[in-house]
């Protein structure tokens, strides 16, 4: 693991702030790994004085990046997804160990950077605007778009690097330059994937300050991005409370903002269902980066007449799951990324039984050495699982050898208070439906709306499950799962997910200005709707 951070450019000590040169002037923090709870490196964050310079030399950035043909930037980005190329197994296993998904997962989220950077070429020669027919005559009416500015992008722990390339790969072909505020537990992600930008650019010509990184915490580095009209745009990846604290900050000072926000993601399984493509969807959906993912399944609203066979089946596959180092090939679900994620799992597991749900299967602690990869089914609550009291949850030995748990299936009601939230865990709602408009009812009634999915070989159920009156989620898929998103499509949700596009189709439009023009080729001043102004003469 040494020789990977070495070949990634770090080291013990890292400066955590970029701005076309590398500094630090802030608090130390640490990295720590959820794997083993071991320190991986030390970064030196930013202090308000590294703030302020790494935003005015993205400024400065921007005035020279904006003014470079489309095709010019996109060369530079073209030269970004070559380098992680070069870098993919590297890189992959850093986000491994810094965030706890395992290698495949850790490798996929490089290759979506990737192709995040492929897409962005292409965009780089299709920044185009319409051509649209003028009520007057000698007159045409246009629209063109343009470079916005500093785009500040603000991620979250569980895609560490993937998030920024959706915006950062679109904002540096549409002109922009960026801010990125990472999390604070994946710092050394950041700091790899800037120094790659970084050499892209000195290869190029361009100001590698387009690409500024900001380690720090939120309420330093994130509150002066938020506050400071030089960045019209905010993009944030993170929680709906966040989100929502967020967004008044920043339309206060009438900015954009760009949310990705929390989502409750549900599957309906109906009575024609292939139930082994519905068990495979559900499965990697809830078990997946252990939970942590914003499109993870947290609801399976499966018909009366399947949901025994349903429920046997993801019993017997939750009881295959090998939980161990995501380090090692085996590993199907690693750990999760701190004790709070732990805890926040155990006290919902605790809620459900008190509101009269019941556990069907995991939902503990997993007290294991992290060199090996364990089965729940050779597992015992004598043999390696313990579920300690509330004032042990946070205690700095509660986890020896890391942050594992056993996923959990737990069969609820609809109506319990506790469906309503999302718990960013592996943690899984089992529930009955009788008809296919109580299905609906209960896909729809909680307060987010980011992913859905449904598995039917019925053509009606299907066409409603996506029309107008079906799922009233951003992304809404038919016999494939809530998880697992092509960068081609725009993704996002509605209501508490907070409305915002990033990634593929029309989500470039986020990073740019619109403007409208009226160009008048003839001799006469004739105005819109008719209108005669100043004597009889027509204007």
């Amino acid at each position: 693991m040494d020789a990977c951070l070495q070949r990634l450019g770090l080291s013990a000590w890292n400066d955590g702030v970029f701005d076309g040169a590398w500094s630090g002037r802030g608090e130390t923090l640490e990295s720590i790994s959820p794997i083993d709870g071991e320190v991986i490196a030390r970064v030196r964050q930013a202090d308000a004085g590294d703030c302020e310079r790494a935003i005015a030399r993205a400024q400065e950035a921007f005035l020279k990046w904006r003014t470079t043909p489309a095709p010019v930037r996109g060369e530079t980005v073209r030269r970004l997804g070559n380098a992680l190329r070069h870098h993919k197994a590297d890189l992959g296993r850093l986000v491994t160990l810094e965030m706890g998904k395992i290698l495949a997962e850790g490798e996929g989220e490089v290759q979506e950077m990737i192709d995040i950077c492929d897409f962005a070429v292409g965009l780089s020669r299709q920044l185009h605007g319409l051509t649209i027919a003028s009520e007057r005559p000698s007159h045409r009416l246009m629209e063109q778009w343009h470079p916005l500015g500093i785009i500040g992008v603000i991620t979250a722990f569980n895609f560490p690097v993937a998030v920024w390339s959706w915006n950062a790969a679109l904002a540096a072909v549409c002109g922009d330059s960026v801010v990125w505020k990472p999390s604070s537990h994946t710092p050394l992600c950041a700091i790899a994937v800037t120094k790659i930008a970084a050499q892209v650019c000195h290869e190029t010509g361009a100001d590698p300050a387009i690409f500024t990184l900001l380690c720090g915490p939120a309420e330093e580095a994130g509150a002066r991005m938020v506050e400071d009209r030089r960045l019209p745009l905010i993009s944030a990846t993170g929680s709906c409370a966040m989100g929502r604290k967020l967004a008044q900050q920043v339309h206060a000072r009438l900015g954009r903002t760009l949310l990705e926000l929390g989502g409750n993601n549900a599957v309906i399984v109906t009575p024609s269902a292939d139930l082994d493509l519905a068990v495979r969807a559900i499965f990697f959906g809830a078990v997946g980066t252990a939970g942590q993912r914003c499109t993870s399944t947290r609801r399976v609203i499966a018909h009366e007449s399947i949901a025994s066979a349903l429920k046997e089946r993801l019993l017997r596959a939750y009881r295959e799951v090998r939980i161990g180092n995501p380090l090692d090939a085996d590993t199907l679900m690693g750990p999760l990324i701190n004790r709070q994620a732990v805890a926040s799992m155990i006290h919902a597991i605790r809620r459900l039984k008190r509101e009269g749900g019941t556990v069907l299967c995991g939902g503990k602690i997993l007290h294991t050495d992290t060199a090996t990869v364990l089965a729940i089914e050779h597992l015992s609550d004598e043999g390696g699982m313990f579920l300690p009291e509330d004032d042990e949850l946070l205690r700095e030995d509660a986890y020896p050898g890391g942050c594992y748990v056993t996923p959990c299936i737990a069969e609820v009601a609809p109506e319990m208070p506790i469906v309503q939230e999302e718990t960013f865990a592996p943690l899984l709602y089992f529930m009955t439906y009788e008809h296919f408009g109580d299905a609906l009812t209960m896909h729809n009634d909680v307060p987010q709306g980011l992913s859905s999915a449904i598995f039917t070989n019925d053509f009606r159920e299907a066409e409603q499950f996506l029309s107008v009156v079906g799922s009233d989620c951003g992304i809404a898929n038919v016999n494939a799962g809530t998880s697992g998103a092509e960068i081609g499509g725009a993704f996002g949700g509605e209501k508490d997910t907070g409305g915002g596009r990033e990634s593929g189709s029309d989500a470039w439009k986020n990073y740019m200005r619109r403007q409208t023009n009226t160009i008048n080729y003839g001799k006469d001043m004739p105005l819109a709707q008719g209108i005669k102004f100043g004597g009889d003469s027509e204007q």
